[in-house]
């Protein structure tokens, strides 16, 4: 009778992909470059390709008394033929109607013109090479940044929530390299790569995908997925995995937000009722709304901003300050503004105010 799989034994060490060699990783992890156009790929090729022609042309003119069969009328090799030989040599046509015949114009043959012949072969199958390079490179690169991630943000899921999420913080001036995104969708994953981000095929619900991801060493994660159950299974394994991390997570119902606190989220954000508060308001005061849309907006009008007060202001009140303060965050916990807590600053302390954004 088959033994049944308990929790933890998702979180077992030898899991297959955050194990695996990086060259297994390609296409399942990617890493953003600056794409190139093909016609400057393609003019590459064709200019590397002449200046290997015209390299292996001037070795055979340099030892061209090694050579019979020129149209020169002592039979030596003019320029024109040095290069008409490069040509049908490095082609690989050979019609034989040049040939070295001295000892060193074939030692030189074997040591120069054939590396050349190999190296202009390889950039007639330029294309299949650029696949294999693609690889490599992006290989060495997984490499590379599975060594170096840290302190970023993993998103789970680019749906609409997870686009609308990055598209705050990267207007908040966070790096798009500080993101990777995690999600099953090809096609999402594909949006996301060409916003400049790192991204991760598979399930979070999967502890070697989220390793992957590097969630043991980030500093937030984002659960924007589109089921209640889902976030919950996914919050819960980010929480086993990264302790100390802050998870922020997303539910339809309110009625499921304790099971997310419950699976370790630190802040839940019910959509269903805040847009349907949003809607609500909407027929009432349109110009509130437009207000709390311009605050979620942190790149035009106004926006929420958060930071550390100077020592100048400790002691005092937030409401004698030139910033408009909402609430004071102490030791982790918000104190509004109008609460008796908030009225002496204290070292340590953050504010959440308002500021204007510069069009």
């Amino acid at each position: 009778m088959a033994k049944k799989r308990g929790l933890t034994s998702r979180f077992r060490d030898d899991d297959p992909l955050d194990e695996s060699p990086d060259h297994i990783l390609v296409g399942v992890v990617s890493i953003p470059e600056n794409a190139e156009s093909p016609w400057r790929l393609i003019g590459k090729r064709i200019l590397m390709a002449i200046v290997t022609l015209f390299v292996a042309a001037t070795v055979v003119y340099l030892d061209r008394d090694g050579y019979e069969g020129g149209g020169a009328p002592d039979g030596k090799l003019t320029m024109i033929d040095s290069i008409y030989y490069a040509t049908v040599s490095l082609s690989t046509t050979g019609y034989g109607d040049i040939t070295p015949v001295t000892q060193q114009a074939r030692l030189v043959n074997t040591i120069i013109v054939t590396p050349l012949r190999l190296l202009f072969l390889i950039l007639l199958v330029g294309t299949t090479l650029s696949v294999l390079t693609e690889q490599s490179r992006q290989a060495f690169k997984i490499q590379r940044w599975r060594k170096i991630v840290r302190n970023h943000t993993v998103v789970v899921g680019y749906g609409t929530k997870g686009r609308s999420a990055i598209a705050a913080m990267l207007a908040d001036d966070t790096s798009a390299e500080d993101i990777v995104v995690v999600d099953t969708d090809p096609q999402a994953l594909k949006a996301a790569a060409a916003r400049g981000l790192v991204t991760v095929h598979g399930s979070a619900t999967r502890s070697d995908v989220l390793k992957l991801a590097g969630v043991t060493r980030a500093s937030a994660v984002v659960v924007a997925t589109n089921t209640d159950d889902t976030a919950v299974l996914v919050t819960l394994t980010v929480r086993e995995l990264a302790p100390n991390a802050k998870i922020v997570a997303t539910v339809r119902e309110s009625d499921n937000t304790h099971l997310l606190k419950q699976s370790g989220a630190d802040s839940v954000v019910v959509s269903a009722e805040t847009t349907g508060r949003l809607l609500g308001l909407a027929t009432i005061t349109p110009t509130v709304v437009g207000m709390m849309e311009d605050l979620l907006t942190p790149d035009e009008g106004f926006s929420i901003a958060e930071r550390r007060i100077e020592e100048s202001e400790v002691g005092g009140s937030p409401r004698h300050l030139a910033e408009l303060v909402l609430g004071v965050v102490r030791k982790g916990q918000l104190i509004k503004v109008n609460e008796p807590e908030a009225d002496a600053l204290e070292a340590g302390d953050r504010l959440l105010y308002i500021k204007m954004v510069s069009a």
